[in-house]
């Protein structure tokens, strides 16, 4: 494997709320590979020497120094929840933790794109609604909420109280994202990606899957503001920028310093390994150019519509299904269940394919 410091990196810590996308990359390009993780799905612990499994993120740091003490880990890559992480006892590959959090804060980042001439969602003043309210720090899309009147911010108030918040006007347009690589000034755009949002209960503007490639008139302009945002960060690695998406207009949404939920989707429809390119960019190595999809790749997570079981072992559905619960598997409702994937030759193949796999995998839904 590659060297690093004089160190062959051989032994690979993924850490964060979420590793399984990371991980299992990081396994099919050969490293060994160990997770610090909240779910320790069955296909994660399948495809790791060692999953710890945490249930608040300030034990993370406790279990990613144990696991490092117990493995001899030689490099830990940081997912959502780790990326300010510092003082770690192996080499972090990643965006230095300072960088990583200016651009986990919402109101850093508005500003920033705004000084690169992005096009960002206008701030709101109290008073003026509707209105996007987003909570300053955290990810995912989980906590945003659409608000119509001072007893919605009151309430949402009451959910997060003394959560910092912002308020933007709310934009028309399609979720999107455009994956980068970046470091030394640099920056290449990997794929365009669909955002595929809930939609419907208090979490409707959380994240549930991806579309790759995301054909759309305005791709070029949403790569080209993608690629010069990455370059002038500071992130070192694969990232990824959030844009709202209409006919005439993109505006940027968020800078997301760390490996992005669509690893699934543009490594399906790409056939390139992120892991890999990611280390590579440690050593000045960017791509020379995008990727050309091969196939169109879609993911969907599964929600729970109720409290219900999964009883059988659905790890027979691979590749089709990820995120494979571990047995016994309860689930409240709103709870994530399994992602599940469709792969075809254009956009309404592969959702023709996702939709067969969705119906396999409501059978074994209790």
């Amino acid at each position: 494997m590659r060297e690093d410091g004089g160190r062959t990196l051989k032994r690979i810590l993924v850490a964060g709320f979420s590793t399984r996308h990371v991980a299992l990359s990081a396994h099919r390009a050969g490293y060994e590979v160990f997770a610090v993780d909240h779910f320790c799905d069955a296909d994660l612990r399948k495809n790791t020497i060692s999953c710890m499994k945490f249930e608040e993120l300030a034990d993370l740091p406790v279990l990613i120094r144990k696991m490092c003490d117990t493995f001899d880990i030689d490099a830990i890559i940081p997912t959502s929840g780790a990326e300010t992480l510092d003082n770690l006892p192996a080499l972090i590959l990643g965006t230095d933790p300072h960088t990583a959090g200016q651009f986990l804060n919402k109101d850093f980042v508005q500003n920033w794109f705004s000084s690169l001439n992005i096009p960002v969602p206008p701030l709101l003043e109290p008073g003026e609604f509707p209105a996007m309210l987003k909570p300053v720090s955290g990810s995912g899309g989980w906590r945003n909420m659409v608000v119509r009147s001072p007893d919605d911010i009151k309430a949402w108030k009451e959910a997060f109280p003394g959560e910092p918040f912002l308020l933007q006007k709310i934009v028309p347009g399609i979720p999107a994202s455009v994956c980068c690589v970046a470091g030394c000034g640099r920056a290449r755009a990997l794929a365009v990606n669909r955002q595929i949002l809930r939609d419907e209960g208090a979490y409707q503007f959380g994240f549930a899957g991806s579309l790759t490639p995301f054909d759309h008139p305005m791709q070029e302009k949403m790569i080209s503001c993608a690629e010069r945002a990455a370059a002038a960060s500071g992130c070192l690695g694969i990232l990824g920028i959030d844009f709202m998406v209409s006919d005439d207009e993109i505006y940027a949404i968020e800078l997301n310093p760390r490996f992005v939920a669509t690893l699934d989707t543009i490594e399906a429809a790409t056939g390139i390994n992120l892991v890999k390119i990611h280390l590579d960019t440690f050593h000045g190595i960017l791509p020379e150019s995008m990727p050309v999809p091969v196939q169109y790749a879609i993911r969907r997570i599964l929600f729970a519509d109720r409290a219900c079981a999964v009883t059988d072992d659905l790890s027979f559905l691979s590749p089709g299904v990820a995120d494979i619960p571990v047995l016994p598997a309860l689930f409240e409702d709103g709870n994530a269940i399994i992602s599940v994937y469709g792969t075809g030759q254009n956009a309404a193949l592969a959702q023709e394919a996702l939709d067969t796999t969705i119906m396999v995998v409501k059978q074994y839904i209790q």
